[in-house]
């Protein structure tokens, strides 16, 4: 209590000046991670503006079309930093760029891992045409990206659809590694989740010549002390006792 009897006035937070791009930037941040803690349509825009320490009418300066419009700009802010996490140099064995890649995009889950799955992958009543848009382009940039690495200009069918079912594979993983108190550790499910793609393009390969050029031509690049060597290291006691499935050779003609 003041001389006069009142309680003292509790001091605001200064207010900043920002530039329009600041401004409109640092609240897309503070709705982010918002939504990493809670579903979208647990947020709302006095949550934003108290976050951002920034009065409600603001936020609308710059949302006007209120959640709604905030939430898909914060839904495409995400997609582009997780468009960005497959960006690698086109150097060096294939398997080490995907675990660079796959070390960004996983600590992107590990870091919002309340709100992934509202954020990225539908689920939430605020969920539209538009935002499942954007979060499909996040899975063809990526596939996209992964193609390139691969150096095929003109992928076929077969080929697409590898690299299209190992993202959702990864995407599915990560969901079912936050329903598992993330478990295992984030570098163990990066090398299986490589593991997984060598094994499916292998696959691929068995069956489609184009698939079985590019995955002979990325193995080339390959160590034996890397992720591919390592994996055909612990695959072959596996497949030891398996050469009765073989089929025999056709006998000349």
């Amino acid at each position: 209590m003041n001389g006069s009897g009142t309680a003292p006035a509790v001091p605001r937070p200064a207010y900043r000046r920002l530039s329009v791009e600041q401004r409109r930037s640092q609240l897309l941040a503070a709705a982010l991670g918002l939504f990493a803690q809670r579903a979208p349509e647990d947020v709302s825009l006095d949550d934003v503006a108290a976050a951002a320490e920034v009065s409600r009418p603001l936020v609308y300066r710059y949302f006007p079309g209120g959640k709604q419009q905030l939430y898909e700009a914060a839904l495409r802010s995400a997609a582009d930093i997780l468009e960005r996490c497959f960006a690698e140099p086109e150097t060096g064995p294939l398997t080490q760029r995907l675990s660079r890649a796959l070390d960004r995009y996983l600590a992107f889950v590990d870091e919002h891992d309340a709100g992934f799955s509202a954020l990225l992958q539908g689920g939430s009543v605020v969920e539209t045409t538009r935002t499942s848009a954007i979060v499909d382009e996040v899975r063809r940039a990526a596939a996209d990206q992964i193609l390139r690495h691969l150096g095929e200009p003109e992928p076929g069918l077969r080929l697409r659809m590898t690299v299209r079912m190992w993202i959702t594979a990864v995407e599915a993983a990560s969901l079912i590694w936050l329903d598992e108190d993330k478990q295992p550790a984030l570098d163990e499910l990066r090398d299986w989740l490589v593991d997984h793609f060598i094994a499916l393009l292998t696959a691929t390969a068995a069956r489609d010549p184009q698939t079985a050029r590019v995955t002979r031509a990325a193995l080339a690049l390959e160590t034996s002390d890397g992720p591919a060597g390592d994996l055909a290291g612990r695959i072959l006691p596996v497949v030891t006792d398996a050469a009765h499935l073989l089929r025999p050779a056709a006998p000349p003609r």
